[in-house]
């Protein structure tokens, strides 16, 4: 009997060591865990303290609101237009300046070894990998936002005008010839440019645009409506709002009936790209409608599947990787559509850049080592 006891003792202890090894998976060979990609989605720590060091500028009393307290403010954000359908997207420079992405983007930029930027640089007095912090893209032109103390502002353009204005601003536009449309005095629509206390370049498609964009700088206009980007949404290497039409147009007819239903629901679309690593997108769709915008997710959703199993049969392996990380999420009244890019399929989709870098280097200083 004590022996039985023995032997059923040591199978259970046996059984039991079997059912650890079974658990801890010892002896397989280790499965690859499925990419995990981080979607930005909220304001980061890092980006709450830079989100507090942008607020510089002070806001002004309207005549509307004559006792708003002075609360200090970003003048970036400032600048952007107000009202629905509007377009502004925000790209932090100097942060995608140093993130993997943005190296292998600089490569691209300086593959002819960087006398490009070096001319540039020369001409203006502005170094874009030093002195910009963010470059914004709006319907009526384009907003940088940096250190321009050293800016050359009529370089710019061959011959310009400038006056100041306003607060700490000067309007540049350049000198056009007469014409009958002209000859009574009246401004033409020109290109123009403004800048704003070193701190701010505006490119604008015509002079009114520029003025506008001073003015709800300091608090002329615009105070009573709130910009199109809040300090709440700041998150990311990339973000803003685009208008349903200027989405349209970007995405092209691959999907006329999906584009159309977009422009019949949607209101606006907020976008947050995280690129510190892997270049990870989030669109937020939202419309006054809630059950519309719901069927919309549905059908989005819908495509990318169909989407998928196409590029399955199609032997399009690559593509269904890529489709993988693409997913919609319904949320309340709203929904997020989410794509990826992982970092290893953009270093090789974008190696030729760094090669045609180095090439160009080494021939600039194998040039400049004969000259000597």
């Amino acid at each position: 009997m004590r022996r039985q006891r023995r032997w059923l003792v040591l199978a259970l202890a046996l059984f039991a060591l079997g059912a650890v090894l079974m658990f801890w998976g010892q002896g397989d060979e280790e499965q690859p865990s499925a990419p995990r990609v981080e979607f930005p989605r909220r304001l980061r720590e890092r980006e709450v303290e830079r989100m507090t060091a942008r607020r510089t500028q002070a806001a002004q009393a309207t005549a509307t609101a004559p006792a708003r307290p002075r609360v200090p403010r970003d003048p970036l954000l400032a600048a952007l237009p107000r009202g629905k359908g509007r377009t502004a997207l925000v790209f932090e420079a100097n942060a995608l300046r140093h993130s993997p992405v943005g190296e292998l983007l600089l490569d691209c930029l300086l593959r002819d070894g960087g006398s490009n930027l070096a001319q540039l640089k020369q001409r203006t007095g502005v170094d874009p990998l030093q002195d910009l912090d963010r470059l914004v893209v709006t319907d009526d032109g384009v907003i940088l936002s940096g250190n321009f103390g050293e800016a050359r502002m009529a370089e710019l353009f061959e011959e310009t005008d400038s006056r100041e204005y306003g607060e700490g601003a000067r309007l540049y536009a350049p000198r056009l010839p007469a014409s009958p449309s002209t000859a009574d005095g009246a401004e033409r629509s020109s290109p123009s440019l403004a800048s704003w206390n070193d701190q701010l370049l505006v490119f604008s498609r015509d002079p009114d645009g520029a003025r506008e964009v001073i003015d709800r700088v300091e608090g002329r206009a615009g105070a009573d409506e709130a910009p199109l980007i809040d300090e709440e949404s700041t998150y990311g290497e990339m973000y803003g709002v685009v208008g349903v039409a200027q989405l349209q147009q970007m995405l092209g007819r691959d999907q006329p009936e999906l584009l159309a239903r977009l422009g019949e629901v949607a209101e606006s679309v907020e976008l947050h790209i995280d690129a510190r690593s892997d270049v990870a997108l989030v669109a937020e769709v939202k419309g006054a409608d809630a059950d519309k915008v719901k069927d919309l997710g549905k059908s989005l959703g819908a495509a990318l599947s169909v989407a998928r199993l196409q590029a399955q049969a199609e032997g399009q392996q690559e593509l269904v990787q890529l489709l993988d990380f693409a997913r919609v999420r319904p949320d309340d009244g709203t929904f997020r559509l989410e794509v990826a890019l992982p970092l290893p399929y953009l270093q090789e989709k974008l190696a030729a850049c760094g090669e045609a870098r180095s090439a160009a280097e080494a021939a600039a200083h194998d040039a400049g080592v004969e000259s000597l």
